[in-house]
C-alpha cells in the first residue's frame, strides 16, 4: 500500500497562510496564535495588525512611529484602554476628526473650546455620583473629547432671529452630572447640551421611565394645558447618543447646515427646494425651534431662510427690484391660506448680476407639518412698467417626532412626522416683517425651574 502524505499547517509556505490570516478578525487572529508555534509567530505579523489598527483605532504610520511599538503591541495597548468601546470607537473617532477638520477651516475659534477626553476613572466616578450607568457610545465619545467649555458659540448649533438667539454647548460630563434630573417628569435624564440664553437643554434618558425610551435624546416641552407640572412632552432628536451625534456631524461637514458669522446654524436645505425664473434663483432652508414650540397647546414654530441670487451672466439691463411677496400656505389638515405683503422683512432688495440677497423669517402653525410656496413680484430698474413674478419653490416644515408622557394619558401617544399627515387644526402667522407677536405663551426657560450650570 502506498504511503499517504499528511498535509500539515506547519509545512505550508508563509505567504498563503498570511493571506488567509488577513481575512480574520482580531479575535480570531488571537485564537489562531494558540494553535501552534508556527501560527503564533505568523499571527503577530506586523502588516496584519497594521490593518487592524487602522480599522479599529484609525491609527496611522505616524502614530506607530511616535509610539515606537510594533503594530501588534500598539493594538494591544489601545485594546486594554478602549477595548470595551471597540464597536463605537472608529465611528465616533472618525466623526470627531471630520468635525475638527471642518471647524479648523470654517469656525476655527470653536476648536479651542473642545476639552480633552475624560479618563475611564472619571466616567466611572460620574456613574457613581448619579447612580446610573452611562451608555457605552456616550462614554466612548467622552473618552475622545469631554464636551466643550461653556462658551459661545456652542458646538451643537445656533439659531438667531430678530429678538431670539440660541446656541447649544455640548456639556462636559462633570457639568452634565450637575444637571442630572431626579424630579418627577424628568427622572433619570442627563443633559447633553445647554443654551445660556434660553435655558434649553437636550437630554438623554438613562432609564426607560415616564414614557421615554432608554438612551433616546429629546428636547423637553412642558404641557402648558396640564395641571400636573410633571407632564412634559418630548421632541425626540435621536434614538441613542451615537445616532444623535454622528447625524449632527454629518449635517455639519457635508454643508447641510450653513456657517453664518462663524457659527453653525441648524437650517435644513432640501436639495429639490430650488426654483429658477429667468436669471433669478430662489432656494429655501428651514428649521424647527423647539424652545418656542409646544405640543399642548399645539404651537409649532419654524424659521426659514431664503436665498435670492441673480446669475452673474445676466445682462446689466436685467437688474430689478423686489416689490412684494405672495404666499400660499397649506397645513397638514388641508387648510389653505394666501398671504400677500410688500417687500421681505421690511426690505426691497435690488438685484443686479451676481448679487445674492438672503433673509430669514418665521411662522407658526397648530399642525406639526405644513408647506409653503409662492412668488415674488419684481420690476426692472430700466423700466418700472416691466413687472414679473419669480417663483418661490414649495418647502415643507415638519417638526421632529414627539411623544406625550405617560402621566398625561394612560397610554403614551406619539407623533412621527410625515408629509401627508392630516391631523390638526390650521393657524398661520406670517413671519415676514419682523413680527414675533406669536411668541406669546411660550415658556422661554423650556422647563419650570430650568436647570442651569451653577457657575454661570
Amino acid at each position: 500500500m502506498a504511503a499517504t502524505s499528511e498535509l500539515r499547517v506547519d509545512h505550508l509556505p508563509s505567504d498563503p497562510l498570511l493571506h488567509v490570516l488577513s481575512y480574520l478578525s482580531f479575535r480570531d487572529l488571537v485564537h489562531c496564535s494558540y494553535v501552534s508555534r508556527r501560527l503564533n509567530e505568523l499571527s503577530k505579523h506586523n502588516p496584519l495588525w497594521k490593518s487592524l489598527c487602522s480599522r479599529h483605532w484609525l491609527l496611522t504610520d505616524a502614530d506607530r512611529l511616535q509610539s515606537g511599538m510594533p503594530w501588534y503591541c500598539l493594538f494591544k495597548q489601545y485594546y486594554r484602554d478602549l477595548g470595551q468601546y471597540i464597536q463605537y470607537y472608529p465611528v465616533l473617532k472618525r466623526a470627531w476628526e471630520q468635525l475638527k477638520n471642518f471647524l479648523q477651516q470654517r469656525c476655527p475659534r470653536m476648536i479651542a473650546s473642545l476639552k480633552e477626553g475624560a479618563t475611564e476613572v472619571e466616567l466611572t466616578d460620574i456613574e457613581a455620583q448619579i447612580g446610573c450607568r452611562l451608555p457605552d457610545d456616550y462614554r466612548c465619545s467622552y473618552r475622545i473629547h469631554n464636551g466643550q467649555k461653556l462658551v459661545i458659540p456652542g458646538l451643537m448649533g445656533s439659531m438667531s432671529l430678530s429678538n431670539h438667539y440660541r446656541s447649544e454647548v455640548l456639556l462636559d460630563v462633570e457639568t452634565a452630572a450637575g444637571g442630572f434630573q431626579q424630579r418627577k417628569g424628568m427622572r433619570r435624564c442627563l443633559p447633553l447640551t445647554f443654551c445660556f440664553h434660553t435655558g434649553l437643554s437636550q437630554y438623554m434618558a438613562l432609564e426607560p421611565a415616564e414614557g421615554r425610551r432608554m438612551f433616546e435624546s429629546f428636547y423637553p416641552c412642558p404641557d402648558q394645558t396640564a395641571q400636573d407640572p410633571s407632564a412634559i412632552d418630548m421632541f425626540i432628536t435621536g434614538s441613542c447618543f451615537l445616532e444623535w451625534f454622528t447625524t449632527y456631524v454629518h449635517n455639519v461637514v457635508t454643508g447641510e447646515y450653513p456657517i453664518i458669522r462663524d457659527q453653525i446654524f441648524r437650517y435644513v436645505h432640501d436639495k429639490g427646494c430650488v426654483a429658477t425664473t429667468g436669471d433669478i434663483t430662489v432656494s429655501v432652508s428651514t428649521s424647527f425651534l423647539p424652545e418656542l414650540s409646544s405640543v399642548h397647546p399645539p404651537h409649532f414654530f419654524f424659521t426659514y431662510r431664503i436665498r435670492i441670487e441673480m446669475s452673474s451672466s445676466a445682462p446689466p439691463e436685467a437688474a430689478c427690484q423686489l416689490d412684494s411677496r405672495y404666499w400660499k400656505i397649506t397645513t397638514s389638515d388641508g387648510n389653505v391660506e394666501e398671504v400677500q405683503g410688500p417687500g421681505v422683512v421690511g426690505e426691497f432688495p435690488v438685484m443686479t448680476p451676481g448679487k445674492v440677497h438672503e433673509y430669514a423669517s418665521c411662522t407658526t402653525f397648530s399642525t406639526p407639518s405644513e408647506y409653503m410656496e409662492g412668488h415674488y413680484t419684481f420690476h426692472r430698474l430700466a423700466s418700472k412698467e416691466e413687472v414679473f413674478h419669480v417663483a418661490i419653490p414649495r418647502f415643507h416644515m415638519v417638526c421632529p417626532p414627539f411623544r406625550e408622557p405617560v402621566v398625561r394619558t394612560k397610554a403614551s401617544t406619539s407623533y412621527t412626522p410625515r408629509l401627508d399627515d392630516h391631523d390638526g387644526g390650521g393657524e398661520y402667522c406670517d413671519g415676514d416683517g419682523d413680527d414675533f407677536g406669536d411668541l406669546r405663551g411660550i415658556n422661554m426657560a423650556a422647563l419650570e425651574g430650568a436647570w442651569c450650570p451653577r457657575h454661570i
